[in-house]
């Protein structure tokens, strides 16, 4: 069995990964109250692979003969008025959750716990391509500017990268 410390540690991940999901369902709720249907359906389908990402927690917990302790979660901030603020706080929100899983990784090392730090790797990887995928969307809203006919360009273009329709 792992190390207390480090059962811990994956608990406080598990709180992040449900946290981040959370977060991401409120700014869909806010776009979508601002017909922004495209990118609130983006939100809501990162929202949905955050919880994905609890859950793979979730279960290497229990793998590793450790206690899955779910615990309370923050309120998360709504009110966001454009798409540029939106993708700022998400991108933000993907640099904590990195450090979250460097410091979980840099724990599992110090630890010398090897299955851990190997079960880790792919969340490292994971939150490139996710700080990635915030950093070229913010970009491109930088890019374009605040037009209603960019936004709406914008917001048709991450309909289709959720699966959804946006008209």
């Amino acid at each position: 069995m792992a190390k207390p410390e480090l059962i811990q540690a994956f608990n406080d991940q598990i709180r992040e990964e449900l946290n981040s999901s959370y977060v991401y369902l409120a700014l869909s709720a806010d776009l979508d109250g601002q017909n922004l249907t495209g990118a609130a359906a983006w939100f809501r389908k990162q929202a949905e692979e955050e919880r994905g990402h609890a859950m793979r927690l979730y279960t290497f917990v229990n793998d590793i003969g450790g206690q899955v302790v779910l615990q309370a979660l923050p309120q998360p901030a709504s009110g966001v008025k454009t798409l540029k603020e939106a993708f700022t706080k998400a991108l933000a929100h993907e640099k904590h959750v990195t450090a979250s899983i460097h410091k979980l990784v840099k724990l599992s090392r110090q630890l010398d716990d090897i299955a851990a730090e190997s079960f880790l790797k792919w969340f490292v990887d994971e939150q490139v391509e996710e700080e990635k995928n915030a950093a070229e969307i913010l970009a491109k809203i930088e890019m374009t500017g605040a037009s209603s006919g960019s936004q709406y360009m914008l917001d048709r273009d991450l309909g289709k990268k959720a699966g959804a329709s946006a008209s």
